[in-house]
């Protein structure tokens, strides 16, 4: 791969850090690759009608090109230029949620490339929240296929500088507008067949979602893995995602269970992934990825909290299983693939 020469932008605030977002939006219908900020994590953009560019994508994070891109908008009658057979439930959803961390699968038209789409029929189309993302996607006057801004599979950036980390030389501008808000990836929804599926969990909850559209199938991928040959329709189905370089054993129990089993493996690398309540009875080394009763600072939390393993040297981490309802459904399900489905309940007592 021949290394990019990377410019770092500073936009904190779009109304006055206009060259900036003009100089990456120029570079977006040039064909480049630009890292930018969502209120989900930072993604990494190229004009998805462009085939080269978004291939350019896969090759810069070393992503497997089956696994589909989701193409970033303005406005929900923007689909329109994208997408066919477009149901009400669509624009019912984007009434309630959008501009916001929800993804929508829908029928494409044949104007969207197949390295976009993963080679399937479908299209996934979100309308993002972050003011920056939202002016250079504006500036740029095309759709932005933007998969995570990391290479693929390790834990996704919620930074400017995870960006940096993982892909400096590998793509053109890198924008840092500060902290992900959400700090997980959207919730993806396919409304591309008889009956609305939830393919992967977000801060858009499927008790919210249910509230909109009625009953909703929820795909067996979100807690498990994708079964057989089975073609990945959302980004996050297919694939051990989010990993650290540690092994990581997701522990189901109380506190107490936790705390007692993670301190009988007590030893060299090894570290808890814990609660700031498990904190006072561990015995090993830490880090902790917010509350037990509160989803969002988890969710908030994760994927940097699995960058400081890397950082501290863990090799063996034991995780807290999080709750599998609201938004703690989408926390397991990153954890679940950082983990490579490694779970078990920690009911040894010493």
């Amino acid at each position: 791969m021949i290394m990019k020469e990377t410019k770092l932008l500073s936009v904190r605030d779009a109304e006055q850090d206009k060259k900036n977002i003009e100089t990456a939006a120029n570079l977006l219908r040039q064909g480049g690759l630009v890292a930018i900020p969502t209120e989900t994590v930072y993604g990494l953009g190229a004009n998805a009608l462009n085939p080269q560019a978004v291939e350019a994508i896969f090759t810069a994070k070393g992503r497997p090109q089956d696994n589909p891109l989701i193409i970033h908008i303005c406005q929900p009658e923007q689909a329109e230029q994208y997408a066919r057979e477009i149901p009400s439930a669509y624009y019912a959803l984007c009434r309630r949620f959008s501009p916001g961390p929800l993804t929508v699968i829908l029928k494409k038209k044949d104007i969207i490339p197949p390295e976009t789409s993963g080679g399937l029929d479908t299209v996934a189309i979100r309308i993002p929240s972050h003011p920056v993302a939202r002016a250079i996607i504006q500036a740029a006057g095309v759709p932005v296929a933007a998969p995570s801004a990391n290479l693929s599979g390790s834990p996704s950036p919620t930074t400017a500088q995870h960006c940096i980390h993982d892909l400096w030389g590998r793509v053109d501008a890198i924008v840092d507008a500060g902290e992900c808000s959400v700090g997980l990836e959207s919730t993806v929804i396919s409304l591309a067949g008889e009956r609305p599926i939830l393919l992967r969990p977000g801060a858009v909850t499927p008790e919210q979602l249910e509230e909109v559209l009625g009953p909703v199938e929820i795909h067996q991928a979100v807690t498990g893995q994708l079964e057989g040959d089975g073609k990945a329709a959302s980004p996050g189905m297919k694939y051990k995602h989010y990993s650290p370089k540690a092994k990581i054993t997701i522990l189901r129990g109380s506190s107490a269970q936790y705390t007692a089993y993670v301190n009988s493996r007590k030893g060299p690398g090894v570290y808890a992934l814990c609660f700031e309540e498990d904190i006072p009875n561990l015995l090993v080394p830490y880090v902790s990825w917010g509350s037990s009763g509160s989803e969002s600072s988890q969710a908030h939390r994760l994927f940097a909290a699995l960058r400081e393993l890397d950082q501290q040297g863990a090799q063996r981490v034991y995780a807290r299983c999080p709750e599998k309802s609201g938004i703690g459904l989408a926390v397991y399900n990153r954890l679940i693939r950082a983990a490579a489905f490694d779970e078990q309940e920690a009911k040894e007592t010493f």
